[in-house]
């Protein structure tokens, strides 16, 4: 499904180099974990592939189903299916939470080709998948994440995720700041969202969102690179002895 190859990106103010080669193929149905130190590139990856401003891929290639998602615009790669929730979700006042996302919503439809909701049938759809989500209704009424608490933010992702039904979703970093409550709130619904069409590449430090979503991958990133890969066990090595030892033997 994702298939990231050879992956070399730099800052284009900066001219600072942070990718060096990335190698990652997640296939449908597959939960991937990406846990690294600080500034291995980890969300700079997230970034290219949803086609943030500001980076330049001066080699290698990344497609999802075979489209090459470097030369598509950010919105098409969202009609792909491709979805990022941030690590840190932005406010948009103004802008309500039921039609930022029906808005989206439709947009993607449209781009596929496929028929439009009316309001009627939005409104039972994401009605339907914020009860998964404890999300209560008052919250969808309100601006998109205008005084919500982190773990507001968060759930309020998972949401839109549930109601665009990406194939490929990429979290970024969906963790920081939740404490234990909201974080296995978050948790099953992904979980709830897991399916054989349907894959995730999860970026986080730590084994603890681990705890409630199996990954079948976990990559270890370090200075722009993948260098090693594993199952579960080794978020656990990560979790029980932290990096150092871990990079010093594949150094």
């Amino acid at each position: 499904m994702l298939k990231v190859s050879n992956l070399h990106v730099k800052l284009e103010e900066e001219d600072k180099v942070i990718l060096k080669g990335v190698d990652i193929e997640v296939r449908a149905g597959e939960v991937h974990a990406i846990m690294g130190p600080n500034g291995s590139g980890k969300s700079t990856l997230s970034y290219v592939l949803a086609g943030r401003e500001g980076y330049e891929v001066t080699e290698g290639s990344a497609t999802l189903d075979g489209v090459d998602l470097l030369d598509i615009e950010p919105e098409e790669r969202a009609a792909l299916g491709l979805f990022l929730a941030f690590q840190y979700p932005v406010e948009i006042p103004g802008v309500g939470n039921l039609t930022f996302m029906r808005t989206a919503l439709n947009a993607q439809r449209k781009a596929r080709g496929e028929a439009e909701l009316n309001a009627a049938e939005f409104l039972k759809l994401v009605r339907e998948r914020a009860g998964t989500l404890n999300i209560d209704a008052e919250m969808l009424k309100r601006p998109v994440n205008v005084g919500f608490s982190g773990g507001e933010k968060k759930r309020n992702e998972i949401l839109q995720m549930a109601v665009l039904e990406p194939k490929m979703c990429i979290l970024d970093e969906t963790d920081s700041g939740l404490d234990v409550d909201a974080m296995r709130l978050v948790a099953d619904g992904v979980n709830a969202l897991r399916s054989p069409e349907r894959a995730f590449l999860l970026i986080t430090h730590y084994q603890r969102l681990l705890d409630h979503i199996t990954p079948d991958v976990v990559h270890i990133m370090a200075d722009g690179r993948i260098v090693q890969r594993g199952g579960p066990e080794l978020a656990l090595e990560v979790e029980r002895n932290g990096y150092a030892g871990l990079l010093k033997s594949v150094a």
